[in-house]
């Protein structure tokens, strides 16, 4: 099979010793490896607060809010690690440069996802609501005065790099390496990131994130736009939350004026992806042996988004993963 026929979009990927099949196969293995360290790390930290005596009291600590966003970063890495070695990937050629402009839609991009998406989650968490679900704040570490910086790194670089490197890299370059349609690849890569993350009430906003992230890879023969955007989002919601700017509270005219400049930023960088000739038809080729290989990571994290969901309808907290 000639692959280099398939998609302008090879995420690096240049090895010669794996074919479709086995680059999907190490894709799958990778999300599983990611989804199976987190808890086998969760559960080590766990144990080791519990010997050395360190109760309840300690969740709502800097420290330990660090800890809880920092072991998924670290279950990514060994994912990224593990597929960089097994595929003999070059590192330097997985993150390869793209036009100047992708860049810049980006951004415009990822200000329509931010506020137009977030609107349309609203929804689907009043919907959740229906059936008795008790919507969380996230916790996040102090953000007062220099703090907001380790908060940026910790939470908005860190997630931006990995899971970009993961999920737009590994996974998704892999179904387009595999022969995957555009299509196909765009959502599939998009609801895996979206389950990864294990949180109803985000599940639509990620899920579009994601897919949006996948094209915006496709497009520019590039992860590094998708970094750059996954950045934005995080960290101008922490840089909101540091300054209290609550937008709900803004006037009405000021929260119109948000909402359509978002939308057409949104429906215009979109479409302007969309219309670009790039596309590979086709469905999910080999399918298979990526699912199988990703079977115990999407279990898990299925698993994961349950109890979340049963925590928030029920108000349990003592359930864990």
């Amino acid at each position: 099979m000639d692959f280099s026929a398939i998609s302008c979009y090879n995420g690096g990927m240049d090895t010669e010793k794996d074919n479709g099949r086995e680059l999907l196969r190490k894709a799958g293995v990778s999300y599983s490896l990611a989804a199976g360290a987190t808890v086998v790390l969760s559960f080590i930290l766990s144990l080791i607060l519990l010997m050395i005596g360190v109760g309840q009291e300690a969740e709502g600590q800097d420290w330990y809010i660090y800890l809880g966003f920092l072991l998924p970063q670290v279950s990514l890495l060994a994912a990224a690690l593990f597929f960089f070695c097994r595929t003999h990937t070059s590192v330097k050629k997985f993150y390869r440069g793209c036009q100047w402009y992708y860049f810049a839609v980006a951004l415009i991009l990822q200000f329509g996802l931010l506020f137009s998406l977030n609107f349309l989650n609203d929804y689907f968490v009043k919907f959740l609501e229906l059936f008795g679900y008790d919507s969380r704040d996230v916790s996040v570490p102090s953000l007062d005065g220099w703090k907001l910086l380790p908060v940026i790194l910790v939470i908005a670089l860190l997630p931006a790099f990995f899971e970009e490197t993961i999920f737009r890299g590994v996974v998704f370059g892999s179904m387009q390496k595999g022969g995957w349609g555009t299509l196909s690849a765009v959502l599939i890569s998009g609801a895996l990131f979206s389950l990864f993350h294990g949180n109803p009430e985000q599940t639509i906003y990620q899920f579009l994130c994601g897919a949006a992230f996948a094209l915006l890879a496709q497009r520019a023969g590039s992860i590094l736009p998708g970094m750059l955007a996954h950045f934005v989002n995080n960290a101008v919601i922490l840089i909101l939350e540091a300054c209290g700017i609550d937008l709900s509270a803004l006037p009405f005219a000021g929260m119109v004026t948000i909402y359509v400049l978002s939308a057409v930023c949104l429906v215009g960088s979109a479409v302007w992806l969309i219309l670009q000739k790039k596309n590979v038809r086709g469905g999910v080729k080999m399918g298979k042996m990526f699912f199988l290989a990703a079977a115990a990571g999407i279990a898990i994290c299925a698993v994961e988004w349950i109890v979340m969901l049963i925590k928030g309808i029920t108000g349990i907290t003592g359930i864990t993963v």
